[in-house]
């Protein structure tokens, strides 16, 4: 409703009232068998990130300051993959889909909530594994519960902010010569590029909040990690440098795949990148990260291990 009441006076200025997501070429069989996959992956990242969510409300273990974080983190994931796998499991199965103009902002829009929040997010919890090895016995000081909420209620609400401008800004352009995205879904660039009005301000505006919320976030986490990598080489034992590593390296491999893809896509795409491959890198923060990031957070700890050992064990009996 929020997101008609600020659209929905734009619509009148635009020529194309709807567009065509050209999805992916091939053949029906072809899509039938990634639309398998996707189906089963949508699944798997449904159930896994709920599982996270659940584990870390229900379990006293896991009511520590990186158990909230990561469960946040969940909670993103699940607003990601149901705003983009249903669209692109429709366009699998008819080979394209139309969708209106507001829905197509609508889901723009919840798209940017998501990758502004784990921006955010990735970048306290970077803080919070900083100050847990470099800065141990003030841990507890710092990282207080009203650091926890605070921080997240903060990164919630900027992103709220930051996808409305950005939304708003893309719904002033005038759509006139086409209205087929060759994309599964509608993003800033494709969009962009379809767009028969002048896209300074839009260009202007992405620049700016690339350094804002990437290129800043992703420095802040590269100096918390050097911090951390050059305490954990200072410590004399080999098994305490693999304790002290073993608990930020989860949070590292996450950092590495989100910002790795959200650099190729919106930061410094390649001149001249293909639709497919741009769809492909599109691919894996939309559909594979959030069914990673469970994966990656439960098989590589310990503690949230036990908790899924106990919860099966107390269902059992």
């Amino acid at each position: 409703m929020l997101i008609y009441c600020l659209l929905s006076f734009q619509t009148n200025l635009t020529v194309v009232t709807e567009f065509f997501l050209l999805g992916f070429p091939g053949s029906q069989l072809l899509r039938n068998i990634i639309f398998l996959l996707f189906l089963l992956v949508f699944a798997a990242t449904i159930y896994g990130n709920l599982l996270i969510v659940a584990l870390v409300s229900s379990s006293k273990n896991l009511h520590t300051p990186m158990y909230f974080f990561i469960s946040q983190l969940s909670i993103s994931d699940i607003l990601l993959t149901t705003d983009i796998v249903p669209n692109l499991l429709q366009i699998l199965l008819t080979n394209g889909e139309t969708i209106i103009f507001i829905g197509c902002l609508t889901q723009l829009y919840f798209l940017s909530v998501s990758e502004v929040f784990e921006c955010l997010l990735l970048t306290v919890m970077s803080y919070d594994r900083y100050v847990a090895i470099c800065n141990p016995l003030r841990y507890t000081s710092i990282i207080t519960s009203e650091f926890c909420v605070k921080s997240v209620v903060l990164s919630w609400v900027l992103c709220f902010i930051v996808s409305v401008i950005v939304t708003i800004t893309l719904s002033k352009l005038s759509f006139c010569a086409t209205n087929i995205i060759d994309h599964f879904f509608c993003d800033i660039v494709p969009l962009v590029e379809i767009s028969c009005s002048d896209a300074f301000i839009v260009h202007l505006e992405i620049y700016l909040l690339s350094i804002a919320l990437v290129i800043a976030p992703s420095t802040i986490i590269i100096k918390c990690y050097v911090c951390i990598i050059v305490n954990i080489l200072r410590i004399s034992s080999s098994t305490g440098r693999q304790k002290a590593f073993s608990t930020c390296s989860s949070h590292l491999i996450v950092v590495s795949i989100f910002y790795w893809t959200l650099f190729s896509v919106y930061v410094f795409p390649t001149k001249g990148q293909s639709s497919t491959i741009s769809k492909i890198l599109s691919l894996l923060y939309t559909v594979f990260t959030p069914l990673l990031n469970p994966v990656i957070y439960s098989l590589r700890n310990k503690d949230i291990r036990k908790a899924i050992q106990g919860t099966f064990y107390l269902h059992r009996t």
